[in-house]
């Protein structure tokens, strides 16, 4: 949700947004697609899993912008689970959606896709899915495509979070 109380008058210094992530080839390695950050043996014995390089540098950089921070994923993870990967990393996120919300939500609305963050009042996704970029042109809603091989991915959403319209 934006909290800009003045977009009418263009005085709004920054514009706060709720801006969700995915996590598998976003945040969380599919193999070995991206640098991630180290993980330790007892970590992996806990079901730690590994992260993207940086994560939680820009996920820290964004909430003291304030922003809120999401994680959206089709993944069928629990949210203690994906709680736990995060929490080791020192990130803390305002809210999960995992596939179960994720289907159970879009069904109820009758949306026929993948994801659709504005039913979770998420201003703006960040995935690697160019299926999700097609699904957000035909439902209309903002998304940032970080590719996994893109080494520049964290300058790539800050600039294009830069450049939004303000809603």
């Amino acid at each position: 949700m934006a909290l800009c109380h003045e977009p009418y008058l263009n005085r709004c210094a920054t514009f706060k947004m709720d801006i969700s992530f995915d996590l598998d080839s976003t945040l969380i390695p599919n193999g070995k697609e991206f640098e991630t950050e180290k993980l330790s043996g007892f970590a992996k014995l806990f079901g730690i899993e590994e992260i993207r390089k940086g994560t939680a540098e820009l996920i820290t950089e964004l909430q003291n912008q304030g922003n809120k921070v999401h994680i959206y994923t089709t993944s069928f993870r629990t949210k203690g689970k994906i709680r736990r990967t995060l929490k080791y990393y020192g990130i803390k996120v305002d809210r999960i959606v995992n596939q179960e919300e994720n289907q159970r939500v879009l069904k109820s609305r009758n949306i026929n896709a993948s994801k659709y963050p504005t039913a979770f009042g998420f201003d703006i996704h960040i995935d690697d899915s160019k299926g999700v970029e097609m699904e957000s042109e035909r439902y209309d809603f903002r998304v940032i495509i970080a590719e996994p091989t893109d080494k520049n991915w964290i300058d790539k959403i800050k600039n294009e979070l830069k450049t939004l319209p303000k809603m």
